[in-house]
């Protein structure tokens, strides 16, 4: 017979952290800092949460700045539309180790304190960070926000206006938001541009893992956690480190992830110059690696096909058999668990090395109807399996 103690026990043990939110941090180019230095100003990120709970905690990353960042104080509040505004009365401060400033050393990270916050599915979130006197030259950000972010000079606090703010597509410093779960699944995404959200309408919040979220989350909280980067390859070049160097820590390293769904690798085979056969034989082992290691941590794997970029400036006959040759080896691997495709969910039907015309204007990246059409045929294939 279970006493109150072993049931309280057990509890404890079934809840743990859960990753909701997460980007992939980036060392930051001059061209994306701000115009001023971010020291004695004050950034409003927003975010799209996936599922809801409470506790929750907030990471802050310096990974790639060679400076110490200094922070002054953090504060969440829900936000109320497109805009910075937020709803005061929802506004709370974080504290790390019990104090409201926070020194991160370079190369490092650091978690808030666990918080009580009435945190909802699928809402949007304000993170307002406000830095002290000494920031890096060269900040930890992910560039492709797809949000804007309002930069203010001085200590912002709960009623600050942001409306002359400096405003860029940026997240600064922010990296994962968890919360206190019991048994929620977890799927991260792997991938590039597609999945960062180039052809998405800013502060719409209508990337294909946000369609995914809303579609998982309609049913049962599940936590998605969208780590695309722009730009990115899987093997080498590219934008950012590529996928094989920061998979354990984008990857691997999120909390409570139960399922990964890789869908990179449209860049690789882009970039080639004259090896694209090479360059496909090196995709397949990459994959092959990548998912051994998440199935090695007891996470289903599932391969995303390429989507077709006929029309589009870097195609040619040499690429297209590349990607061919990488989707067919996906379609009939047995290295994942499932497959995503793609690649036959946007072709044109009469020409299948090309997106269909109503889910793109570029012929490479997706429009927000093909990203929700995308969105949904994925969720449903992660709820099948």
């Amino acid at each position: 017979m279970f006493s109150l103690v072993n049931i309280q026990q057990s509890n404890a043990q079934e809840n743990k952290w859960t990753g909701s939110w997460a980007t992939a941090p980036e060392f930051t180019g001059k061209g994306d800092m701000p115009a001023n230095s971010l020291s004695g100003c004050s950034v409003r990120n927003i975010i799209h949460i996936s599922f809801a709970g409470s506790p929750i905690r907030l990471k802050l990353s310096n990974e790639f700045s060679s400076q110490p960042v200094e922070i002054n104080s953090v504060f969440i509040a829900n936000a109320l539309g497109d805009s910075w505004q937020t709803d005061v009365k929802t506004s709370r401060c974080l504290n790390f180790s019990g104090k409201k400033k926070v020194t991160i050393p370079a190369g490092k990270t650091v978690w808030s304190d666990p918080i009580k916050y009435n945190l909802k599915s699928g809402q949007r979130l304000a993170i307002t960070v406000c830095y002290g006197a000494q920031t890096p030259e060269n900040a930890t950000s992910h560039r492709g926000s797809r949000t804007t972010s309002y930069i203010i000079k001085g200590m912002a606090n709960a009623k600050s206006d942001f409306d002359n703010s400096e405003k860029v597509e940026h997240w600064y410093n922010i990296s994962a938001i968890d919360v206190m779960a019991d048994n929620v699944p977890v799927v991260a995404v792997l991938g590039n541009s597609i999945t960062d959200g180039r052809g998405t309408t800013t502060n719409k919040q209508n990337r294909w893992t946000d369609f995914m979220s809303n579609s998982l989350n309609a049913e049962n909280p599940y936590g998605v956690l969208n780590l695309g980067i722009g730009g990115n390859c899987v093997l080498r070049g590219g934008i950012s480190q590529p996928a094989l160097q920061r998979f354990d820590r984008d990857i691997l390293s999120q909390n409570g992830v139960t399922k990964l769904i890789i869908f990179e690798g449209t860049n690789d085979i882009g970039c080639s110059n004259g090896n694209s056969e090479q360059i496909a034989v090196e995709l397949i082992e990459a994959y092959k690696t990548l998912a051994a290691k998440a199935k090695a941590k007891g996470i289903k794997v599932y391969g995303g096909t390429i989507t077709p970029f006929k029309g589009n400036g870097w195609y040619s006959l040499f690429h297209e058999a590349a990607r061919q040759t990488v989707n067919e080896w996906i379609r009939k691997s047995k290295d994942f668990d499932g497959i995503v495709d793609f690649d036959q969910l946007v072709r044109d039907p009469s020409d299948v090395h090309k997106l269909r015309s109503e889910y793109s204007s570029d012929w490479l990246h997706l429009n927000p109807s093909g990203y929700e059409v995308m969105g949904r045929y994925a969720a449903e294939i992660i709820k099948g399996k």
